[in-house]
């Protein structure tokens, strides 16, 4: 029985958790700012009392997640809703490096040294504070790199060429399965897929870790690895 007691209350907790973040949205995830940190933990903290504490009952917790779930889309919603409230809840941006100069004001004010700027800076691909015009330390953390003149890439216009149509890659085999809904947007099927496979050996699309197509060259194809 407490067996089954604790699967209820993982599941019963891993369904509220999971609606929480689809409300929420996908920044939860993928810009995670301090603010959204702590609110994770919390969460988490709240679904693990309720778990292992018989003590305490899970529609209790399931009511204290969906609450703090509540808060913060209120939060999220004002911060969307009224720009002025943006800046005290979301932080803003902090110039650290400005015109090639690091500024040791803003570094005090966002408790960080010269190391950790650095670290920042070589994740930019960058590995010299001189080939930074403006770095800017974002709301979640990470560095922003604008390059100084010097050592930025010369683009097409620099070179006077003409400018060039950019396509997106698109995935056709992953994993050895084949996402047909792909295929068919760029205009292919199975026989045309088939037979790029057989000209290069591969019978079977199973045989394919990763196929990627892109219009101005063609067709990647990167088979699986023999033992």
């Amino acid at each position: 029985m407490h067996m089954l007691h604790t699967a209820i209350e993982l599941i019963v907790g891993f369904v509220a958790l999971f609606l929480i973040m689809k409300i929420l949205g996908k920044r939860q995830l993928s810009q995670i700012t301090p603010f959204d940190f702590i609110s994770a933990l919390i969460l988490g903290e709240l679904l693990g009392n309720a778990i292992y504490d018989e003590k305490i009952d899970i529609f209790y917790v399931l009511f204290s997640m969906v609450l703090w779930g509540v808060l913060m889309f209120i939060i999220e919603w004002i911060s969307q809703k009224f720009i002025k409230t943006r800046s005290f809840l979301e932080g803003n941006p902090s110039i650290i490096i400005h015109k090639g100069k690091i500024d040791r004001n803003e570094l005090k004010k966002n408790k960080l040294d010269l190391n950790e700027i650095q670290n920042l800076l070589r994740k930019n691909d960058v590995f010299s504070i001189r080939e930074v015009e403006y770095a800017i330390l974002e709301s979640d953390g990470q560095v922003s790199v604008l390059k100084n003149s010097d050592y930025t890439t010369p683009t097409r216009k620099d070179l006077n060429l003409p400018p060039k149509p950019t396509y997106l890659p698109v995935t056709f085999i992953s994993d050895g399965i084949v996402l047909w809904d792909n295929v068919k947007s760029c205009g292919f099927n199975e026989n045309w897929l088939k037979s790029q496979l057989k000209n290069r050996n591969i019978n079977n699309f199973e045989d394919v870790f990763y196929a990627e197509w892109l219009k101005e060259d063609g067709l990647l194809l990167q088979p699986f690895e023999k033992n």
